[in-house]
């Protein structure tokens, strides 16, 4: 990876294709369909965030586009990412879905959720999503080295993205190596573990040296690396908490101890337990 990669406002990367994402955005996995949702996105955005990443497994991307709607933000000015539900049949079909739900013309990145039925199967339906124009970008999530090599091997278009639990205690320093190799931006789903690692005595230590919190540190960590990173908050001043990163360094002392945290023995691998 090299410095080309980011923008000149280090807040945003380039993809493969040319295509600009923001490196932080707002997830919304579990986030319930209706209000709690639109809430949070539409605090996101009075906030400043410019990418909010969905799924139609989630069942909430109505929510999302109605959200989009109300803000007054330009369309062209938001990255939206949307998933293609495996257990469906036909990206291409599902993607139309999505865009009508979403209430957009065209999705900034379309990705394969998880690899069920094998790395391959769908790929020409989300080859075709991006040349019919419903997606700028399309990409995977939860694919493993073996599972990328597989899909690179056989692709026309070529993914851009894989999205990954990823974090110091999810270090997968195979995987992100693979990525790297391949020109395939890795994104960080989960970074927070879901709460859980901003109780952990380690990051509690480094974020009260540098003065943040223990959240800030944990995103920080990723950022550094130039990885796409997407917490998950219903909470206003979590949400805003949250794009406090770009104004601090962690030293090379701190990331090394953050990388040290890790729980997965460096894995190449992009899940420990398959839920496919």
């Amino acid at each position: 990876m090299t410095a080309q990669t980011l923008t000149e406002d280090g807040r945003a990367r380039v993809l493969a294709d040319g295509n600009e994402i923001p490196l932080l955005g707002l997830g919304v996995w579990q986030v319930p369909d209706g209000p709690e949702t639109e809430n949070s996105v539409r605090s996101a955005l009075e906030l400043g965030y410019r990418h909010v990443d969905t799924a139609q497994a989630y069942g909430n991307e109505e929510s999302v586009g109605r959200a989009l709607g109300d803000s007054g933000v330009p369309r062209e000015e938001v990255f939206i990412t949307t998933k293609f539900d495996p257990a469906r049949e036909d990206p291409e079909a599902e993607a139309q879905r999505s865009l009508e739900r979403l209430g957009v013309e065209q999705i900034d990145l379309y990705i394969i959720h998880w690899p069920q039925g094998g790395p391959t199967w769908a790929w020409p339906g989300m080859q075709r999503a991006h040349a019919r124009g419903y997606a700028r970008s399309i990409g995977v999530s939860n694919f493993s080295v073996g599972e990328l090599d597989e899909l690179l091997s056989v692709a026309e278009t070529r993914p851009v993205v894989n999205q990954v639990e990823f974090s110091p205690f999810a270090y997968r320093r195979r995987l992100l190596d693979a990525c790297n190799e391949h020109e395939v931006a890795l994104e960080a789903y989960s970074p927070l573990g879901t709460g859980r690692h901003l109780s952990d005595e380690r990051v509690q230590r480094i974020a009260e040296r540098v003065g943040r919190t223990p959240a800030q540190v944990l995103l920080r960590w990723c950022v550094q690396r130039d990885l796409i990173v997407i917490p998950k908050s219903t909470h206003r001043e979590r949400i805003a908490e949250n794009a406090e990163i770009f104004d601090f360094a962690l030293s090379d002392e701190d990331i090394a101890a953050l990388d040290a945290l890790d729980e997965t023995g460096g894995t190449d691998g992009a899940v420990e337990d398959r839920w496919w």
